[in-house]
């Protein structure tokens, strides 16, 4: 099995020279299957993190459609990508991991809140954090992702890869079928991207939150929803609930830096099920320790 496996993997590279562009000796299909595989895998563990912590049953994903949680996908493949020649040299996997695994964070962070002026997340009461945006914790647990990764979790997934790449009869039909992928990921990308800043603009307007450049945001809004089609369009398709129901930790700052969620301006149920009360079960658990005493 390994011989015949190791066989593929070299008329692989030997078919990936010849037809299409690699990074870092990694074809460009394999990558985009990473990032397809790895942002399910991180939807699942971020789901499964929230009804632990939550007690509920939300979204997790980064998309309007589809189970992805992108940031998992992007950082799994820049790691493989960077350290995937390094499977044996675990000092290097975990600085590498703690390092990319902190760049990337800091940048998709940093990038939503320019484009789109959502904080994903906020770390600022975490110790050692630089600007809410990464803190040390969970850099070094980038770390130890970066070796458990590449030197365990990565070969398996390159095994579930081959298995699929053998269901394809050529390779133009397995490069059209990832193009496929691809262009519909884009699609949404693209418009979860304007469906987040149309619904931020209404929900900032229409809860008259005082964020700084409020005129601008008000001139947006008049010029979204003042198109009566454009407006249809938003409120049949991303409408409130779909927004919270997807999308249901979005939040922006104020001129003050108060942060302010959206799902608490809207009287919808943020999350698809609740799986238990944790309010509840923390306070059986101090009722318990009275009685104890």
């Amino acid at each position: 099995m390994e011989k015949d496996l190791k066989k593929e993997k070299t008329q692989e590279k030997v078919e990936t020279k010849k037809k299409s562009k690699t990074i870092n000796g990694i074809s460009l299909w394999r990558i985009l299957a990473y990032f397809i595989i790895y942002s399910v895998l991180g939807y699942i563990i971020e789901t499964i993190y929230g009804m632990i912590t939550k007690g509920v049953w939300e979204s997790r994903q980064s998309f309007l459609y589809g189970p992805f949680c992108g940031i998992y996908g992007l950082g799994a493949v820049i790691m493989i990508v960077c350290l995937h020649k390094f499977p044996k040299k675990f000092n290097t996997l975990f600085i590498g991991g703690f390092i990319v695994g902190s760049v990337v964070e800091y940048v998709v962070s940093l990038v939503g809140e320019m484009l789109l002026g959502v904080k994903w997340w906020d770390y600022s009461n975490m110790p050692l954090n630089i600007n809410g945006r990464i803190c040390v914790y969970f850099s070094i647990f980038w770390g130890f992702l970066g070796i458990y990764l590449i030197a365990s979790l990565n070969p398996r997934v390159d095994k579930i890869i081959d298995w699929i790449k053998g269901k394809f009869k050529t390779y133009k039909a397995l490069k059209t079928f990832v193009m496929t992928v691809f262009i519909l990921l884009m699609i949404d990308c693209i418009a979860t991207g304007f469906a987040i800043e149309f619904f931020l603009v209404r929900m900032i307007v229409k809860n008259d939150i005082d964020v700084a450049d409020k005129e601008l945001v008000i001139e947006q809004y008049d010029k979204i929803y003042g198109n009566e089609k454009l407006s249809n369009f938003i409120y049949t398709f991303w409408g409130d609930k779909k927004m919270i129901r997807t999308f249901p930790n979005l939040k922006v700052s104020d001129k003050n830096g108060n942060i302010v969620y959206m799902d608490s301006l809207l009287d919808i149920q943020p999350y698809y099920l609740k799986v238990h009360d944790k309010n509840n079960k923390n306070n059986e658990e101090v009722e318990e320790d009275i009685k104890g005493e």
